[in-house]
């Protein structure tokens, strides 16, 4: 009986180791498989920040283009308003140019009406037809140059003709033959003058 009982223990003992290297071993592989699964995760985790740090990249760089372009357009913009108002002033100051010779004949023919016939209904219609012609003028930025009793500038003025005239001071403007006139901050046609010395 004794023997018997010595092998029922021997066999329950053997159970026992079993039993333990049993749940030893389960417990080692549940490791192994949670730092699989751990390292597992971990490139899974790595490839998602990277995509979104390469798409971070990518919106910056669209956000970069896209501001660039707007710049680009903005200058584009201005560029062509500055280039249509220039074209409008070169415009302008060659019809104002090709206008300025009617002012001078309306000037020379009006100055040349005899005392007598200035209340003619012909003169009176042609008087008002000048006035208008040079509000037009003014109003579109047109103004003449101040000529007579003032000093002599080369850059308002041309000089055809010199006087010695004691009463007025040296380079002051004596006569002037030909009105000038400026557009805006431009000379469109300098003043022919006479300068005393």
């Amino acid at each position: 009986m004794k023997k018997e009982e010595l092998q029922n223990e021997e066999a329950k003992e053997e159970e026992t180791v079993k039993a333990e290297e049993a749940s030893e071993e389960k417990e080692s592989t549940g490791g192994e498989k949670s730092e699989e699964t751990e390292s597992g995760e971990e490139p899974e985790m790595l490839k998602k920040k990277k995509k979104k740090d390469k798409m971070e990249e990518k919106i910056e760089e669209l956000e970069d283009r896209v501001k660039r372009q707007m710049a680009e357009f903005d200058n584009f913009r201005k560029r062509t308003e500055k280039e249509k108002s220039h074209m409008y002033e070169v415009g302008a100051r060659d019809v104002i140019e090709k206008i300025l010779p009617v002012v001078d004949n309306f000037e020379r023919g009006l100055a040349s009406v005899p005392e007598d016939q200035k209340e003619n209904p012909v003169i009176v219609g042609m008087d008002k037809i000048y006035n208008q012609l040079m509000t037009t003028l003014t109003d579109l930025g047109v103004e003449p140059i101040e000529a007579v009793g003032e000093e002599f500038d080369p850059n308002y003025h041309n000089a055809v003709m010199h006087v010695e005239d004691e009463e007025l001071g040296e380079n002051v403007v004596a006569e002037e033959f030909q009105k000038g006139y400026m557009y805006k901050d431009t000379v469109i046609r300098h003043s022919m003058v006479k300068v005393a010395n």
